[in-house]
């Protein structure tokens, strides 16, 4: 049995619900809008988002064989860069003052430009960071980037579908820890 598998088995009786949606998710054959690579890339970003290590634990070991090492990098760098840009941008979305837009963020972000993965699935990666992080500004931008690469809109609710899902176990995982 995966780490996942075990994982989904000590979710507790209220969070039923989540052990079902986890399954449902993570499913290549329930899901038409994503490939199993995009899947799993978009379920390891929004594990590492979480900040639980046996979500990240049992979500890697699960995309072992079906991710290469590319998309595994790309996973751990749009949380990274999307950890930093959510609450840069959210700054930016949220303060009264309209000069903190116009300034230039200065702050390097070169991994975007560059992902070593295809541009596209780095985006669905950055915009499944961005909804878990609660950037609005972030979520936006990197939506309208996915459609105008021809991203469908049911792609791109799948991939928060699976960071909504990833993100609520961890919470119950790291509150269950807390009652032990």
């Amino acid at each position: 049995m995966s780490s996942l598998e075990t994982l989904k088995q000590q979710l507790p009786d209220y969070a039923r619900d989540l052990k079902i949606n986890l399954g449902t998710v993570l499913d290549p054959d329930r899901n038409d809008a994503l490939s199993a690579a995009q899947i799993h890339c978009v379920a390891l970003a929004s594990a590492i988002a979480s900040r639980n290590p046996d979500i990240i634990s049992a979500v890697h070991e699960q995309a072992e064989g079906i991710l290469d090492a590319a998309h595994i990098e790309a996973s751990k760098a749009a949380a990274a860069i999307m950890g930093m840009n959510n609450v840069y941008y959210r700054f930016i979305h949220l303060a009264s003052n309209e000069d903190y837009g116009k300034m230039p963020a200065g702050l390097r972000m070169n991994v975007i430009g560059n992902p070593g993965i295809d541009k596209a699935d780095f985006e669905l990666l950055s915009l499944a960071v961005s909804a878990i992080n609660g950037c609005g500004l972030c979520i936006d931008s990197h939506e309208k980037v996915l459609i105008k690469a021809g991203m469908t809109t049911q792609a791109i609710q799948s991939a928060v579908k699976i960071a909504s899902v990833i993100h609520a176990v961890a919470l119950v995982v790291e509150s269950e820890a807390s009652f032990a």
